[in-house]
């Protein structure tokens, strides 16, 4: 027995921007944990700002992959294409990171390498990031009908 089941075009849409949208807020949350930690701490507890902007960038490294996977063979091609290019910039810019993260952090040290290498994430991600976003909420998204057995 086939029963039809209706993706309506906004659930296709929200559904290509989620990977851009929680990208753009951990990583704002991280540099404003940076940011925030600076500020606060003493020269006793230098390593605050490291440990308050970390923790959103590295859950959200783990969590992405569950949010990756979940959209990744949307019935949509357009919201798999979305999905496709946020997961390459994000993987990319993090797994680069990892290679020239800590020579930068060796050059410049302190709480300024950890905000260079956080500040060069954000300025690669974000801006591509939010122009996807601002794609995806101009395109013209159709309702799509799929026959799924029962």
């Amino acid at each position: 027995m086939k029963a039809k089941r209706v993706i309506s075009g906004s659930s296709a849409r929200f559904a290509a921007q989620l990977f851009n949208i929680i990208t753009v807020v951990a990583l704002t949350i991280s540099l404003t944990a940076l940011l925030l930690g600076k500020l606060l701490a003493s020269h006793k507890i230098g390593f605050l700002p490291f440990v308050l902007s970390l923790p959103p960038v590295m859950i959200w490294l783990g969590a992405s992959i569950f949010v990756y996977a979940s959209i990744a063979h949307h019935p949509n091609p357009r919201t798999a294409h979305y999905n496709k290019w946020a997961g390459y910039r994000f993987y990319g810019v993090m797994g680069s990171l990892v290679v020239i993260g800590q020579p930068i952090y060796g050059l410049v040290g302190g709480f300024g390498g950890l905000m260079l290498v956080l500040g060069l994430a954000v300025a690669i991600i974000v801006p591509w990031a939010l122009f996807d976003i601002w794609r995806a909420a101009r395109e013209k998204w159709q309702d799509l009908t799929l026959e799924v057995e029962l």
